[in-house]
C-alpha cells in the first residue's frame, strides 16, 4: 500500500481565506446568480483548470437550469507572472449564440486573459456575457474588467489552493493560501 503524500503545508505562508469562508461566499454567489437568471437560458463557461473547484461548488448552488462548457487558455506557463500573450488551448464545445453566458473564473489579475476570453465569447453573439470570479486582485489590473459577481478582493500576493496553482501544484488545497516566495523563487 502506498502512503499518501502530505500536503505541502510548509510551502504556505498563511491561509488567506479558509474553506468555510469560501463555501459561505459560494452560497451567496449562487443565490444571487439564481435570482438574476431565473427564466433565462444560462450557460456557464468555466476557465480551466483553476476554476474547476469553484465551478463545481457554484453550479450546485445555482437553482436554475444551466449548461456547462469549458475553455482552457494560457498566459502563465510555470511562472508567477503572466506573459501577456493569451492563447486558447481548448475552446467551448457548444454554441452560445442567443444564450446568457456567465464566465466562471478563479482569479482576475491583470485582466489580459479575461479581456481576451470575454471578447472571444462576445464575438459568438450571445444574449449577454457576464463574469463571476472567486478572487479579484485589483492592484495588478492592467486592463479594466467589469466583474458582475465577485467573491473576495485580495491583496497583491501570490496565492494557491482551491484550484489555483503554481506549476500545477497546490490546486487540491481546500483554502486559499499565500505561497512562500522562496518556493516559487527556487523554481525559477
Amino acid at each position: 500500500m502506498r502512503a499518501t503524500p502530505a500536503l505541502p503545508a510548509d510551502d504556505i505562508a498563511e491561509v488567506l481565506i479558509d474553506a468555510a469562508a469560501i463555501q459561505a461566499k459560494v452560497g451567496e454567489l449562487g443565490a444571487r446568480i439564481s435570482a438574476d437568471y431565473r427564466g433565462r437560458d444560462l450557460a456557464l463557461v468555466s476557465i480551466l483548470k483553476g476554476s474547476l473547484p469553484f465551478l463545481a461548488d457554484l453550479m450546485r448552488r445555482i437553482e436554475v437550469p444551466l449548461s456547462v462548457d469549458f475553455m482552457e487558455v494560457s498566459s502563465y506557463g510555470a511562472t508567477t507572472e503572466s506573459s501577456g500573450v493569451v492563447r486558447i488551448v481548448k475552446d467551448i464545445a457548444n454554441s452560445v449564440e442567443g444564450r446568457d453566458v456567465l464566465v466562471v473564473e478563479d482569479i482576475v489579475d491583470t485582466g489580459n486573459t479575461l479581456a481576451f476570453v470575454l471578447e472571444h465569447l462576445r464575438s459568438q453573439r450571445p444574449s449577454s456575457v457576464r463574469l463571476c470570479t472567486l478572487l479579484d486582485k485589483p492592484a495588478r489590473r492592467v486592463v479594466p474588467i467589469e466583474i458582475d459577481y465577485r467573491g473576495f478582493e485580495i491583496p497583491d500576493r501570490f496565492v494557491v489552493g482551491y484550484g489555483l496553482d503554481f506549476a500545477e501544484r497546490y490546486r487540491n488545497l481546500p483554502f486559499i493560501g499565500v505561497l512562500r516566495p522562496e518556493v516559487y523563487r527556487s523554481a525559477m
